[in-house]
């Protein structure tokens, strides 16, 4: 189904904004709460942090060979990369697909 916002959902809002959209999903049986969509990002990144916080084997990552280039133009390494079972929405409106998420492991913790 298309997702759409009424006037109701611009309440408090000021237009024009570039305000971030940040949503909670279920994300392997987890919630996640403050997810940042961002539009005019290439990838999925999931912070090291919140990868540990799910409980996941270590084992599942995946190396990424190809460094991200971050906000400001750096170059990020170390990268590993993870298919997660992804639920947007409540029943009977919502949503299950498979996503493949960049884990960002900090210098530190290499």
């Amino acid at each position: 189904e298309v997702i759409t916002f009424s006037e109701a959902d611009y309440e408090g809002v000021r237009l024009p904004h570039d305000d971030p959209v940040v949503v909670t999903l279920l994300v392997e049986l987890f919630t996640m709460k403050r997810i940042l969509i961002d539009s005019g990002s290439s990838t999925d990144i999931l912070y090291k942090h919140a990868f540990d916080q799910l409980r996941i084997p270590a084992d599942q990552l995946k190396p990424v060979k190809t460094p991200l280039v971050g906000f400001a133009g750096e170059t990020i390494h170390p990268l590993v990369s993870i298919n997660l079972s992804v639920v947007a929405g409540t029943a009977p409106r919502q949503t299950q697909v498979e996503m493949t998420f960049l884990v960002w492991i900090p210098p530190a913790h290499t």
